[in-house]
């Protein structure tokens, strides 16, 4: 069984123990632009709402939330938080919050992190011919243009010679990726994952290059079980303090995208989660 097919239980079928032996916390997975699917999670928006619904009403436990991206997708982070924050207003008043939102799954850091030692196990053989292609969805500009940042910095702080980015259904796609390194001069390339699925084009691009090598997850099963681990245990600890994480989710995707402008005084107040600031 591959790891995704291991992972792939339903939304809210994953539990984990809740603080001081209450109820145990129902996990719903979120998912985004990186092939969170995959390992089972529901799109944000009302499939992340009726999930959660239903895990209310299953159990008197809380129920967490997190946000399966590998640090490309500030915007899942907020949509579930604030399906969340909606979702809380039906609460009855004076009971204490079921709700909590959990840290991402990954960081662009973590990402990177995984992403080098994902391509030094790929090239170690032949680290000299070898190109390594980051992988993932094709999302938005600047989602994208996060991952050519990750792979720059895999190829800095690693040993290898290439680095390249190919996008599933994007630009470059994978069949351009795989004809630039050859350019470059690679006589192998492997495919590594920077999502949870496998790009939609894998199996095409290696069976017609017996040189392209697909590794597979970037993660195994029980890695990625071991990092909901811990981000759900974090989750119901702040809950127990009362901080129901929808408050940092909420500023997930400031400072991404566009810059705004602030007019002539260069200033700006506008609300962030629970408070308002000025620049």
């Amino acid at each position: 069984m591959s790891a995704a097919a291991a992972e792939r239980t339903g939304p809210t079928e994953r539990t984990r123990p809740a603080p001081a032996g209450g109820p145990p916390a129902a996990v719903v997975l979120g998912a985004g632009h990186e092939g969170g699917a995959a390992l089972g999670a529901v799109p944000a928006g009302r499939p992340l709402t009726e999930a959660v619904t239903a895990a209310l009403a299953a159990s008197t436990g809380p129920v967490c939330v997190v946000p399966m991206t590998l640090g490309r997708d500030p915007k899942l982070i907020a949509d579930c938080a604030r399906a969340l924050r909606w979702l809380a207003r039906a609460e009855e008043p004076g009971e204490p919050g079921r709700l909590v939102l959990a840290p991402p799954f990954a960081t662009a850091d973590h990402l990177t992190a995984w992403l080098r030692t994902a391509a030094l196990r790929a090239v170690r053989s032949a680290p000299r011919t070898s190109a390594v292609l980051v992988t993932a969805p094709a999302a938005g500009p600047f989602e994208d243009a996060d991952l050519f940042r990750v792979a720059r910095l895999v190829r800095q702080y690693g040993a290898h010679r290439w680095v390249e980015v190919a996008f599933d259904g994007g630009d470059p796609d994978l069949a351009e990726g795989v004809e630039r390194c050859r350019r470059l001069g690679a006589r192998h390339v492997a495919l590594v994952r920077a999502a949870f699925a496998p790009p939609e084009d894998a199996t095409d691009v290696t069976a017609a290059d017996a040189d392209v090598l697909d590794t597979g997850p970037l993660l195994g099963a029980a890695a990625i079980e071991e990092v909901l681990r811990s981000r759900v245990a974090h989750a119901l600890h702040g809950l127990a303090h009362g901080d129901d994480g929808t408050g940092a989710g909420l500023d997930a995707e400031h400072g991404h995208g566009y810059a705004h402008a602030h007019g002539p005084s260069g200033g700006h107040d506008h609300p962030h989660g629970h408070a308002h600031h000025h620049h």
